[in-house]
C-alpha cells in the first residue's frame, strides 16, 4: 500500500512538472520520493532473485551457486 501512495505522489508531481512546473521544494520532494521508490523496488527485486530456483528442461536444478549461497545463509536451503 505504501508503494502505491509513493507512486501516486510521484505521478502527481510528474504531471504538475509537465503542466505548471515545480517549486524547488517540490523538486526536492520528487527526488526523495524517486529514490525511496527505487530503493523499495531494488529490495523487492533482490528478494525475488534470492528466492528463485532454476531448473533445466530435464528437471535438474541449475540454480547459480551464488544464489544458493545466499539462500543457505538465510536458512532457505538445507543442502
Amino acid at each position: 500500500m505504501e508503494s502505491e501512495k509513493l507512486r501516486a505522489r510521484i505521478n502527481e508531481l510528474a504531471h504538475k512538472q509537465k503542466t505548471t512546473g515545480l517549486t524547488d521544494e517540490e523538486k526536492a520532494e520528487q527526488k526523495k520520493l524517486r529514490e525511496a521508490f527505487l530503493a523499495n523496488f531494488r529490495k523487492a527485486f533482490r528478494s525475488q532473485v534470492e528466492m528463485m530456483q532454476v531448473f533445466d528442461k530435464d528437471g535438474k536444478e541449475v540454480t547459480p551457486e551464488k544464489v544458493k549461497d545466499v539462500q543457505r545463509k538465510k536458512g532457505l536451503r538445507d543442502d
